[in-house]
């Protein structure tokens, strides 16, 4: 084992165990939130750059990273894929671009402990994805594999030595064991993952969130709903729901606030969630270019 691989598996297993406590009451946490359950607005904060169309939404430390998709010719297959680093205060700190020719569209990220992961793919279902890993701290990025489907958003679990994934619409789970070789992670396999059809569909995952120490996702997504012959929808639904990394399935499922038909849902796309000492605080930026990080704290402690 080289220093490099070393020091890697070295920080997993001290940020596993220091985490473990306040995740899995994470875990516990969440499943205490119901339809019943209160969500109270506790701020709002302008993001201040253009953020095209938000994708998937990760912290690291006091910093937010975003994943947006900037659309030039959808129908001829060209676009930029943005992963933009900010404070908790909307400012522009950093960004970088992520793809390769019509694959610019980043989906949902998440952050394993030390690398941010993120799929980039092309704007279509069953289409091609390329799985890179990030930097957060030198944002340099680094292609993972290459896969025959649209990775709508990935989540690494460096305990566990598992990759979870969903399909555009997330209506397939994919799950790939990885490997740390030479302080890099791999997919030994990545051609041949489990595959499950998603049994949810009320929403369509876009945003996915690891809990450390656990297996489970949060995964956030929505869902529109129309009366037959009706142009415009009358809902638009949002929810989060846990899932269980190796049944590939919801344990517990939660809606999200109710908007105006008119307005996007607060759960498209980009979602984070956080422990608080009585509750869980959520994140959404549901809103394109110009756009808005709305905070919300739900209390499960009394």
């Amino acid at each position: 084992m080289s220093i490099a691989t070393y020091r890697m598996v070295l920080l997993i297993v001290i940020m596993a165990a220091a985490s473990a406590n306040g995740d899995i009451t994470l875990e516990n946490t969440f499943r205490q939130v119901d339809k019943t359950t209160a969500w109270k607005p506790a701020e709002t904060v302008k993001i201040g750059f253009r953020t095209f169309h938000p994708q998937g939404l990760t912290a690291v430390g006091d910093r937010f990273f975003l994943s947006s998709v900037e659309v030039v010719d959808r129908a001829a297959g060209q676009g930029i894929g943005h992963l933009f680093e900010m404070d908790r205060e909307g400012n522009l700190l950093r960004e970088i671009t992520l793809g390769e020719g019509e694959m610019y569209h980043p989906g949902g990220i998440d952050y394993d402990g030390t690398k941010i992961w993120v799929s980039v793919a092309a704007y279509r279902p069953d289409s091609l994805s390329i799985v890179y890993t990030v930097d957060p701290d030198t944002l340099q990025r680094r292609e993972v594999f290459r896969f025959h489907d649209h990775l709508g958003a990935v989540s690494h679990f460096p305990d566990k030595n598992l990759l979870v994934a969903v399909s555009w619409g997330s209506r397939r789970f994919y799950r790939w064991e990885t490997a740390l070789q030479e302080g890099k992670w791999t997919a030994p396999n990545p051609e041949h993952p489990v595959m499950k059809p998603n049994g949810n569909h009320y929403i369509d995952y876009q945003d996915m969130q690891r809990i450390p120490g656990t297996l489970y996702l949060l995964c956030s997504g929505f869902q529109t709903y129309s009366q037959q012959g009706d142009r415009f929808p009358s809902l638009r639904l949002g929810g989060i729901d846990l899932v269980h990394v190796e049944e590939l399935c919801a344990q517990h499922q939660v809606p999200v606030p109710v908007r105006p038909p008119a307005m996007p849902v607060w759960t498209q796309n980009p979602f984070y969630v956080e422990s608080m000492n009585n509750g869980v605080r959520f994140f959404f930026i549901p809103e394109d270019n110009t756009s808005t990080l709305h905070v919300f704290e739900v209390e499960t402690v009394k």
